[in-house]
């Protein structure tokens, strides 16, 4: 079934919320949230995530009507700032990987921020070398290492800091 990247809006929030929640169970480590904390929210606040200000944005990938991969973007607002902005909330269903629509989530994030930022930013756990592996064959370079980023479980997990410069013509 061929897929559709789009950007998403309060219309899709249960289904964001529920790939979301999936994400932070079977992925813990990847991102800043927890299950539970999220779980806690209601849907209106996921609606709100995703229909955040201008030019901020969160991207679908649909297979059919069924939502199989989230991205978001999120630009920096203070005036010294506000030519970066951030790749966040990447994540593709288990059953969807393999297809390329990561990649096509990404490209979707690039093209959007291009508009609108000079510096993209992207933080990866660094053990997630799939993910690594994706965003410097898309231009990405590493700046550096956070190291005990995130605790998990009682578990140390170091941070790859990324950055995309668009004013090279990536």
């Amino acid at each position: 079934m061929p897929v559709k990247i789009k950007p998403l809006n309060a219309t899709h929030a249960e289904a964001y919320r529920n790939l979301r929640l999936q994400a932070l169970a079977t992925a813990p480590e990847a991102f800043g949230a927890s299950h539970a904390e999220e779980a806690a929210r209601p849907v209106s606040a996921f609606a709100e995530r995703i229909a955040p200000p201008e030019p901020s944005r969160v991207f679908g990938a649909f297979a059919g009507n069924q939502l199989v991969g989230i991205a978001g973007f999120m630009a920096a607002t203070s005036p010294k700032s506000r030519h970066k902005g951030t790749l966040w909330g990447v994540y593709v269903a288990p059953e969807q990987r393999g297809r390329g629509i990561a990649r096509g989530l990404v490209e979707a994030v690039i093209a959007h921020a291009a508009r609108h930022v000079v510096m993209l930013q992207a933080n990866v756990v660094s053990t997630n070398q799939h993910a690594r592996t994706l965003y410097e064959r898309l231009g990405f370079q590493t700046y550096g290492i956070e190291t005990k980023a995130l605790c998990v479980d009682g578990v140390f997990h170091d941070e790859a800091l990324l950055a995309l410069d668009l004013s090279l013509g990536s």
